[in-house]
């Protein structure tokens, strides 16, 4: 039953090309929303908190500050709505999962970033 799951998840999901990032990258997602008729485009920057699963179920978390809360939001890699997403910091962590993040606020909230080497 696995097989058949996978198999379909790999011969009918359209695959979405995007950069690669990982936990603690600053990243930009530009996706469309549908209001009614109309259509536009919004972007939701933040910091990744986790990637989860594998193929075409693949999710990845993100994390922005809206003022003195935080937000946090699930996207789905193969999510026909995600127009593209942009990498604009690489983090330096040391874990894949950093839960410990929303705990921390101010200066400690800061990730350094990694160097291209």
């Amino acid at each position: 039953m696995e097989n058949l799951v996978s198999f379909v998840q790999n011969e009918f999901v359209t695959k979405n090309e995007f950069p690669q990032f990982q936990a603690g990258d600053t990243i930009t997602v530009y996706y469309e929303i549908k209001e009614g008729q109309k259509t536009r485009t919004q972007f939701f920057r933040g910091t990744v908190i986790q990637k989860k699963g594998t193929g075409s179920s693949e999710t990845f978390t993100i994390r922005k500050m809206s003022g003195t809360i935080g937000v946090e939001r699930i996207f789905p890699i193969n999510l026909p709505a995600i127009q593209k997403i942009e990498v604009n910091k690489h983090g330096k962590v040391r874990r894949a999962r950093i839960y410990y993040f929303r705990g921390l606020t101010g200066k400690k909230a800061r990730i350094t970033e990694r160097r291209r080497s």
